[in-house]
């Protein structure tokens, strides 16, 4: 019997568990280990700070959920992996072998890299569900004393949907308490133009884009160089198409949200066998997501290394999409199971981006398959059909988790929902 180890419990890492015990059966050991006792659902963070969901809306309880599936589930963190020993270190001191180590953390959210940044610094973020909890207070306080809004991302990051999404959610609620007129609104991003989204734009999404800021009346600022943050001030650099500075600006604030860079956590980057990670902590992986220097070990979600689409002024990394994920993740399945039957791994994940963006009222939808251009499909489109299908896609999805569903949900039900023909991956 193999024991098979996912490490992380979030959008990757709790379907790669069931579809992994689904595919392996009772013959082999899954184990899953988390610093969390529940899993988050992070596309909905957004809705938390004007209170359209709270909190606990967005959180199960992983331990039932994994017996029933019959999956071990250990609530600690993990402080280092040791690939020369297949082991996990754990807080506690404990160590946890493997046959197969799955890596499926997640990021580290760097806010340490831009002075002022983050939760503990003067920004707001909505990244997790506890900084959104953390976001909705500043929100109330904000909405005693309203004033300028600003949000984005900053440079190195590569996640922005979150940032349109939640500058439009607010929009909606401001224009609902109609006290819009008295909160002037800035997008600041590290995109060389609005609608890039780390994708070289797919589709008329710049278009798109900027026209929805322009029917809000929302400034914004691209090629922007975020250099520090202070109480109610935000200290930004825009450069021109060489990345040469351009620009300084100052914009004043009463309530921001700035999405930051990401790089691996703690566990995997630091000390990690040489061969394992890039310089930023994303795992290192082949076309079967599979690390190329230890073959036991594969990786999913947003803690690959995956190139940036293309060459910008200033760092903007490649989004990792839940349909993506979900792809990465049936590919592991297939490829570990082939390896477990003595076979050379032969899946590969199709890496499309499949979003639906809700603007409150609305929203914004786009394919891209796959992901970097040329594409065999481009498409976006909009409207308040967006922002149902969002609601949709959430209860849905929470189904899935709460009753250990293996089924690929993204690419089924996103696509359903619409209404495009199925696309399978490359």
């Amino acid at each position: 019997m193999a024991r098979i180890v996912v490490l992380g419990a979030g959008i990757g890492g709790v379907p790669m568990a069931y579809e992994m015990k689904e595919t392996v059966g009772k013959k082999h050991e899954v184990i899953v280990i988390s610093d969390s006792p529940t899993f988050h659902f992070v596309p909905s963070n957004p809705w938390v700070p004007p209170k359209w969901r709270k909190p606990e809306d967005l959180k199960i309880e992983l331990a039932p959920v994994m017996k029933k599936k019959g999956i071990e589930f250990i609530q600690k963190a993990a402080v280092k992996i040791e690939p020369n020993n297949n082991q996990v270190l754990l807080a506690d001191g404990s160590a946890v072998e493997y046959d197969f180590l799955i890596i499926a953390t997640g990021p580290r959210l760097a806010f340490d890299e831009i002075p002022g940044l983050g939760p503990d610094g003067f920004t707001s973020s909505v990244c997790h569900v506890d900084h959104a909890a953390v976001a909705a207070q500043d929100w109330d306080k904000f909405m005693e004393n309203p004033g300028p809004i600003i949000i984005g991302a900053v440079q190195g990051a590569s996640c922005y949907g979150p940032a349109y999404e939640y500058l439009m959610i607010l929009e909606t609620e401001l224009r609902n308490r109609k006290i819009r007129d008295k909160v002037p609104m800035t997008f600041v991003t590290a995109e060389p133009y609005i609608g890039h989204l780390g994708l070289g734009g797919v589709g008329d999404t710049k278009g798109l884009l900027e026209s929805a800021l322009r029917d809000k009346s929302i400034k914004w600022v691209t090629n922007a160089k975020v250099d520090k943050i202070e109480e109610g001030m935000m200290f930004v650099t825009e450069v021109d198409d060489e990345g040469v500075d351009k620009k300084k600006h100052e914009l004043p604030f009463k309530h921001s949200m700035m999405l930051p860079a990401f790089t691996g956590i703690d566990a995997v980057r630091n000390e990690a066998a040489e061969g394992l990670v890039n310089p930023r902590g994303f795992v290192l992986i082949d076309e079967h997501q599979r690390n190329p220097t230890f073959k036991n070990i594969y990786s999913v979600g947003v803690c690959v290394a995956l190139p940036p689409v293309e060459k910008t002024p200033l760092p903007v990394g490649t989004p990792k999409t839940g349909y993506m994920i979900e792809s990465m993740v049936t590919a592991t399945a297939h490829n570990i199971a082939e390896q477990l039957a003595g076979k050379e791994p032969t899946h590969h994940a199709s890496l499309n981006a499949l979003c639906l963006a809700d603007f409150g009222d609305s929203g914004v939808a786009f394919m891209a398959v796959p992901q970097i251009p040329p594409r065999n499909v481009t498409w976006s489109a909009h409207g308040k059909w967006v922002h149902l299908a969002k609601i949709g896609f959430e209860k849905y999805f929470m189904r899935k988790i709460r009753k250990g569903i293996s089924e690929p949900f993204y690419e089924r039900m996103t696509l359903k929902l619409m209404g495009i023909v199925r696309i399978k991956g490359h």
